[in-house]
């Protein structure tokens, strides 16, 4: 079974690193969004698959699908929900929690996502123009994650909100603790029907 520190530095860090490095060249490479009169935010797309994928560059300051967007609560929420995240699978790994290889490469994954939009939340509003010489819990206040995957589903014609290698990370690792958890499930059940026959 690989131990925490193999975990962190052969799937947390390269992905990490992906993910920050990917989000980089998308703000050094796309213009930022913009606000039209009636507050509705517009992203600039470069279309790689006309009517199913493109890149564009989004600042997402709430949680999954936009969620939290424009308030004022979601910066500061999602400043701390990360480090609770990050505590609890600490404590959980210490009890034990993650005993197989399934959930191993779930908190590998997790942390990697985690650690990836929190930096982001961290630094992205301190690069902002129009936030130049703004006090800095402002501009702390200001930061966002930076989304730039955009999918079309054909069949229905509905775009998938935005998102990035963070969140790839956190979705295959939910996946991954649900597949831990019937696998687990499954071999209860089997050590039971073994001890009743």
């Amino acid at each position: 079974m690989p131990s925490l520190k193999k975990l962190l530095l052969f799937i947390t860090l390269p992905l990490y690193i992906l993910d920050q490095w990917s989000k980089w060249w998308i703000v050094l490479n796309f213009p930022a969004p913009v606000r039209d009169l009636e507050g509705n935010l517009h992203c600039y797309a470069e279309v790689k698959i006309p009517g199913f994928f493109s890149l564009s560059r989004v600042h997402n300051q709430g949680v999954a699908w936009g969620m939290g967007n424009g308030s004022d609560w979601a910066p500061i929420v999602f400043l701390f929900v990360p480090l609770i995240a990050l505590t609890l699978i600490r404590v959980f790994w210490k009890k034990g929690l993650f005993n197989n290889l399934f959930s191993r490469i779930a908190v590998a994954l997790l942390v990697s996502g985690i650690l990836g939009n929190l930096t982001d939340r961290l630094t992205q509003g301190f690069f902002l123009e129009e936030l130049k010489g703004a006090p800095f819990f402002h501009r702390l206040a200001a930061g966002y994650v930076v989304d730039f995957l955009d999918f079309t589903i054909p069949v229905v014609n509905y775009q998938w909100p935005s998102f990035n290698v963070a969140d790839s990370c956190i979705c295959v690792a939910a996946t991954l603790l649900f597949i831990s958890g019937l696998r687990e499930e499954k071999a209860k059940e089997r050590k039971k029907a073994a001890a009743s026959a």
